[in-house]
């Protein structure tokens, strides 16, 4: 992992929603969007709660209508995240916006271009101190007004790269619509450029890291269904951000977009860009080794965890006695199968050996209580008391080994060489 690039920082929201502050060294935020008409109060509100209920920092809801622009004020007062409103076309939406009290303002530099439009909203939002985000993505710049001299200089600079040419007209057009903050002297601005190939966006971040010290919003976009989005998201955004690149991210979905901020904060975590909130769980991905039904055992501790446990404990559910001691020597707490049963560990001490069907009651009973004994002090997570050895399944805790050598008991689980 590399530092993280230095930038200015920008802060979004007001004492009603808390304050989100991005770019400098603050965590990498992550964002997501509505997906349905911002008109529509009710149900936009309910959307944007649970948004922010699964961890949303921010929250950008689109506004190509005056009845949209309408609908702010009452969905700002029922809400508590920063929400941005998404502007495209018509630059007087993004001055109703602004009236209304949205806390940050995204423009398109490919259809809103003209420098006076633009300068009434920059104004607009110097004036309440309400950031604007600079969006470009590679849809929208194709076949616009030719900067020639510009845009060749940057052909030939990106004449040797894979799709230069779409590298030197999102740098080319970053430049001109820059030009306008710079001369404007608003300097509270967030810059994307996104495309739907993940090799063009790492290309294009790396060089606008280099020219701007803005902070940068990361994203893929048009990425697809969960299933495949998933995949050219977190490729293009995680080689990023490992190299110290981005400082805002939202991973696009065609689904729930709560599937979106549940993805983007795993992957901050596993980049350890943020503290982890809740159970962080880890599972083997089965073989021929399984002694249990693990599929739906993991499925269901994985739901029992996350309704009942709030501080980020590593559970460990294993399915055979060969990955199974290494794991549960690393977690918090942990189980790992030996015909049919559980054997359950808590931070390296064997607590107990119970049939299949109580698997999953008794390891929520373990974590509540080790969460439990977090609170008061008397333990502390990620702390290893004992080195684990692989068990076999037979008596109070696993401990006939002794029998099963002496060939006194049928061996169900081991085999000694």
């Amino acid at each position: 992992m590399n530092e993280r690039r230095p930038t200015r920082q920008i802060s979004i929201g007001n004492d009603h929603t808390g304050v989100v502050r991005v770019g400098g060294d603050a965590p990498v935020a992550v964002q997501t969007m509505t997906a349905g008409y911002t008109y529509e109060i009710d149900a936009c509100v309910a959307e944007i709660n649970r948004m922010a209920e699964a961890g949303a920092d921010i929250v950008r809801v689109a506004v190509p209508q005056r009845k949209d622009t309408e609908a702010l004020k009452e969905i700002l007062d029922q809400t508590s995240v920063p929400i941005v409103a998404d502007v495209h076309f018509h630059y007087k939406r993004a001055l109703e916006a602004i009236e209304a009290g949205i806390h940050k303002i995204r423009l398109n530099p490919g259809n809103i271009s003209d420098r006076d439009q633009v300068n009434s909203v920059i104004d607009a939002c110097a004036e309440r101190g309400i950031p604007i985000r600079v969006g470009v993505n590679e849809g929208s710049i194709i076949e616009r007004k030719d900067k020639a001299l510009r845009q060749e200089e940057l052909g030939k600079f990106f004449a040797d790269r894979r799709q230069g040419h779409l590298i030197a007209l999102m740098i080319a057009k970053l430049e001109e619509y820059m030009e306008i903050f710079e001369q404007r002297n608003f300097h509270d601005v967030c810059i994307s450029a996104k495309s739907m190939d993940p090799r063009l966006v790492i290309d294009v971040y790396r060089e606008i890291s280099k020219r701007f010290d803005y902070p940068l919003h990361l994203g893929v976009t048009h990425a697809g269904p969960k299933e495949t989005g998933t995949i050219r998201s977190v490729v293009a955004l995680g080689t990023l951000l490992a190299t110290g690149i981005g400082d805002t991210i939202r991973i696009s979905y065609a689904n729930d977009p709560v599937y979106e901020v549940e993805d983007g904060l795993e992957m901050l975590y596993c980049l350890g860009l943020r503290e982890r909130r809740g159970v962080e769980l880890i599972a083997c991905p089965t073989c021929g080794r399984i002694q249990v039904d693990l599929f739906e055992l993991v499925q269901n501790v994985r739901k029992k965890l996350e309704a009942e446990i709030e501080l980020p404990i590593k559970v460990a559910v294993m399915g055979c006695i060969v990955n199974g001691p290494g794991e549960a020597e690393g977690a918090d707490v942990a189980v790992f199968a030996g015909d049919r049963r559980g054997i359950i560990y808590v931070q390296g001490e064997r607590v107990a050996n119970v049939p299949e069907e109580e698997i999953l009651d008794r390891l929520l009973e373990e974590c509540i209580n080790f969460e439990a004994r977090v609170r008061s002090g008397e333990v502390t997570l990620g702390e290893k008391s004992v080195e684990i050895k692989p068990p076999d399944p037979i008596g109070e805790l696993g401990s006939g080994i002794e029998k099963i050598e002496a060939g006194q008991v049928e061996q169900l689980t081991i085999r000694k060489s």
